[in-house]
């Protein structure tokens, strides 16, 4: 006879091979990315705090041509609207296969992630709210800082300490972090875009039409994407919608499902090219130029009673972990998920310590919610610099406590005794 529990969907349970194979290959780019992102935010708060005149110089720095779009920009506005938006077209990329092949692709699999990862977003900002509501010197327009999940700076984090995951969390962050990045771009496009020229956007938005018509009939050729993929860009940069929104847009509208005959759609085949320019250039380079944040005893004490960046270290450390964790429980409890017998809640309580880590977007977030105040702006970095260590350094202790099993989880799942490249664990269930 069937127990009552049979007919419940196993959360973090083990991944279907091809699966495995491909969180396998974009977790490897991430966390060397993770590595190269940390290294260039030390470099960054070495450069800004030891020759703070120098750093100010490069940041400053204005190179492009100011017409017809005006795109003389300084260094720094080209690391966060150019860079980033190459980071936002694998994000987007990413969302769109999750959804047509990957976790997301069914209701009762996606709720998980989902509900977390907005009850992640919701959480920080209302503690955020809160604490500024409270003080007189509140500024609430911050609310979005501590939002986001950053997974290279997580899994960075993770392979600088040593601490193994299972695939199954690392599958889960990594969805998670899809999810959070989607919402993060709504929350910019939305709350962080003004002035607004419709014109422009109307190009943009018809030169996206012409992306979608000429991939959708098959037409190929880096030589005549890319050009086109930058007008997209310097067209939504005039329109006042940040451009980054351009890199998501054209993310979703590549193919991501495997027509008869091919080995990989065409969204996961430019993914792999497009991942590692990423992860190991676009995102470290912008750590270089954002994360360069004076460091003090006097500017450290602001962090802690300033309520911007006080509800910034609140809303990572606190928030981020609470959110995700209760999110993740209700609906487990509501979907009759039932979770992994090799797994815990308390190693959920972990990943989403870890997942409260947030560095590229809350820094991006931190200058286009304060743009007329470079103090603040600079403290609220601080805050996500002292949130993300926080995070890191908590979120690695409650992993380090059961590293041994993780690793030899791993192990159980790698093993392959008959050399045939498929891993013993599948050929079991057979």
């Amino acid at each position: 006879m069937a127990s009552p529990s049979d007919d419940r969907r196993q959360f973090l349970g083990l991944l279907s091979l091809p699966e495995r194979r491909y969180l396998t290959d974009a977790l490897r780019t991430e966390t060397v990315g993770g590595v190269l992102l940390l290294a260039a935010a030390a470099l960054a708060l070495l450069w800004a705090n030891l020759w703070p005149h120098a750093y100010e110089a490069v940041l400053e720095y204005t190179v492009g041509p100011s017409r017809p779009l005006h795109l003389n920009l300084p260094l720094e506005s080209w690391a966060q609207d150019g860079l980033l938006t190459v980071f936002f077209f694998v994000a987007g990329i990413e969302l769109k296969r999750e959804f047509v092949a990957g976790e997301l692709r069914t209701p009762s699999a996606a709720a998980l992630p989902v509900v977390a990862a907005v009850c992640g977003v919701l959480l920080p900002a209302v503690l955020y709210t809160v604490v500024n509501a409270a003080a007189p010197n509140g500024h609430p327009a911050g609310w979005a800082i501590p939002t986001a999940t950053d997974i290279a700076f997580a899994l960075g984090v993770l392979a600088v300490v040593g601490s193994h995951l299972p695939s199954a969390l690392r599958a889960f962050l990594l969805t998670l972090a899809v999810v959070d990045d989607l919402i993060a771009i709504l929350i910019i496009a939305v709350f962080y875009s003004s002035g607004i020229e419709f014109w422009a956007l109307g190009a943009a938005l018809a030169g996206l039409v012409l992306f979608w018509f000429l991939h959708r009939r098959g037409v190929r050729g880096w030589w005549l994407y890319v050009p086109l993929a930058v007008v997209i860009w310097a067209l939504m940069h005039e329109s006042g919608v940040h451009a980054t929104v351009a890199g998501v847009a054209m993310g979703l509208l590549l193919r991501c499902h495997r027509e008869e005959g091919e080995e990989h759609s065409p969204g996961e085949h430019i993914e792999h090219l497009v991942r590692p320019l990423s992860a190991g250039l676009a995102v470290p380079v912008f750590a270089l130029f954002a994360a360069g944040v004076p460091v003090s005893a006097e500017i450290l004490g602001e962090v802690f009673t300033q309520p911007a960046p006080l509800g910034i270290v609140i809303g990572l450390l606190v928030g981020k972990s609470v959110g995700i964790f209760g999110g993740t429980w209700l609906a487990a409890r509501h979907t009759r998920a039932a979770l992994n017998p090799q797994l815990t809640w308390s190693d959920m309580v972990a990943l989403a310590t870890v997942a409260g880590i947030g560095f590229t977007v809350s820094l991006l977030i931190s200058d286009l919610a304060f743009p007329d105040d470079h103090h603040l702006a600079a403290l609220c970095k601080e805050a996500v610099l002292v949130g993300s260590l926080a995070c890191a350094v908590v979120g690695t202790l409650l992993l380090k406590r059961r590293n041994r099993y993780y690793r030899q989880l791993c192990a159980d799942e790698d093993r392959d005794e008959d050399g045939d490249g498929i891993p013993d664990v599948y050929q079991q269930q057979r």
